[in-house]
């Protein structure tokens, strides 16, 4: 359930009960192919101005080929020196991993006090979003305590990535759908030497792109909304 602030308290006697404000309407932005840094260089900003007022936003997307490091990546995981792929420093949480074309990406600019749940629940969540819209295709994905993320068998298709600050959420989810895997062979995908990474096209799922991403928007809306909050597209 969303969680709403408490009723303001009575001043007075005979003062009326002001009831709490309504969850304003999520918001869903779709943005196409976008430079990495400039994303999110805009994701922190937002952030870092929201108001408890602010509505929440999913962020639907793709990014041009780049290696992202995450605050624990270590340089034994990284690619050779002589990659003509960029490699860039983030403030996440995790290791390295690689986004390109072909693999849709949502960022969740989320106010977790006011969803009421935590970071855990939050990647438990996320998680169940992307199991969800694969179970339809017959595919029993599965998540990992202590490897963020979901995986088929032992292929990882979706990663996880995410920085709180002040209560809210950035950066978000990754899913493989029908991209170029090579620079994956060139790294150990999220810090994990050998780790096999797949993708929707090599389960057997041919839907395009955007139909996909449409599909993991309403899976993420169903799990951080149970409530069926209204949803305002862009």
């Amino acid at each position: 359930m969303v969680q709403t602030a408490p009723k303001s308290k009575q001043t007075s006697e005979g003062a009326q009960t002001q009831h709490p404000k309504p969850m304003p309407q999520p918001i869903i932005r779709r943005l196409g192919e976008v430079d990495y840094t400039s994303t999110w260089r805009e994701m922190r900003q937002f952030t870092a101005e929201r108001t408890r007022g602010d509505a929440d936003q999913l962020w639907l997307l793709q990014h041009p080929r780049v290696y992202t490091l995450g605050l624990a990546a270590r340089n034994a995981h990284l690619p050779p020196s002589d990659t003509l792929i960029p490699i860039i420093k983030t403030d996440r949480g995790g290791q390295i991993t690689y986004h390109g074309p072909g693999q849709i990406i949502v960022y969740t600019l989320l106010d977790l006090r006011r969803l009421g749940i935590g970071v855990r629940q939050l990647v438990r969540r996320l998680e169940q979003s992307v199991i969800d819209l694969l179970r339809p295709y017959g595919i029993q994905a599965h998540g990992h305590e202590k490897a963020p993320g979901v995986y088929v068998g032992d292929a990882k298709v979706a990663a996880l990535g995410l920085r709180i600050r002040n209560g809210c959420s950035y950066h978000g989810v990754s899913l493989n759908i029908d991209m170029d895997l090579g620079p994956f062979l060139e790294i150990d995908p999220c810090g994990y030497p050998g780790l096999r990474v797949s993708q929707l096209r090599d389960l057997g799922i041919s839907e395009d792109i955007a139909t996909i991403g449409d599909k993991l928007l309403a899976a993420l809306q169903s799990h951080l909304w149970p409530a069926g909050a209204g949803v305002e597209s862009q």
